[in-house]
């Protein structure tokens, strides 16, 4: 699977720092994993279950940045099913 351009665009925006978020995108179950920061690190979407566990695919972020807190690199990588 592929991270589309319209999800990508909710995987870049900030949330609660250090916290689980969950949400529904379009016919996916998404929940992100934010780093204390608030920055999303870490993406499973999929189809949630009962408990709310998803079932589908992995995707782990890369930042990296600078000394002046710029980002030189940002790519989500595919971490395979869960």
């Amino acid at each position: 699977m592929k991270i589309g351009n319209r999800l990508l665009k909710h995987l870049t925006k900030k949330y609660e720092p250090s916290k689980l978020v969950s949400f529904r995108f379009g016919r996916y179950d998404v929940a992100l994993k934010t780093d204390e920061e608030g920055n999303a690190v870490l993406a499973f979407v999929g189809q949630a279950n009962e408990q709310g566990i998803i079932r589908g695919d992995q995707f782990t972020r890369r930042l990296v940045k600078d000394t002046s807190g710029a980002f030189i690199k940002d790519h989500w990588d595919y971490k395979g099913k869960v």
